[in-house]
């Protein structure tokens, strides 16, 4: 949860941070860009504020910052909540969707500590994981092949014939995932992970 927004929380004019209380209707847009009421801890157990989001609470501190159940203070650097007025309303649905109208959806799966993150497409993901997992599929079916030879339970021709094909199909897939390699390496460059790389 630890997405933020360098907006001000109280107004867009000034630089005091916000302070929240219990009533208090906020943003969070790491969980969703529709209003909270925030209230005290529901079991009483910590100075903290709550809200409710399907069906659980998540709790923060009374500057905004995120403090997970198991903790009594945040580990966070930047407060996860903004006070629910019409320029903050503005700065979120700017920065998360680019216009009103069309709104993105953002799964952050970061944690607190994470100061650095990369926002990547699904399709994208999705390209990645399809990849990864075809691949292990030829490395499985190459050791199933590996094991038939090993223990002679094919001929000799078939097994030159098979060793051709295998050769042929890991030599795709190499080319493919190094591909998929540098594309990812491209990405980590413009990051604080690339500049160390570089030095």
């Amino acid at each position: 949860m630890g997405k933020s927004i360098s907006t001000t929380s109280n107004t867009q004019t000034t630089a005091t941070p916000a302070i929240f209380k219990a009533g208090d209707s906020v943003l969070c847009p790491s969980l969703s860009l529709k209003p909270f009421v925030l209230i005290n801890d529901p079991y009483g157990k910590r100075k903290l504020l709550a809200l409710t989001h399907d069906g659980s609470h998540c709790y923060y501190d009374k500057q905004g910052y995120f403090v997970p159940a198991s903790d009594k203070e945040t580990g966070d650097y930047q407060p996860s909540l903004f006070h629910d007025t019409p320029a903050n309303r503005q700065a979120i649905a700017t920065l998360y969707s680019g216009s009103q109208s069309s709104q993105r959806t953002v799964i952050d799966i970061t944690e607190a500590d994470d100061d650095e993150v990369i926002v990547m497409s699904s399709f994208e993901l999705s390209d990645i994981a399809c990849d990864i997992e075809s691949a292990a599929t030829v490395i499985s079916d190459i050791g199933k092949l590996l094991a038939l030879i090993h223990y002679e339970k094919i001929d000799t021709n078939t097994a030159i014939s098979m060793a051709r094909l295998t050769h042929d199909t890991t030599a795709t897939w190499d080319d493919l995932l190094q591909r998929q390699v540098t594309s990812i390496k491209e990405t980590l460059a413009m990051t604080s992970y690339g500049k160390e790389g570089s030095q």
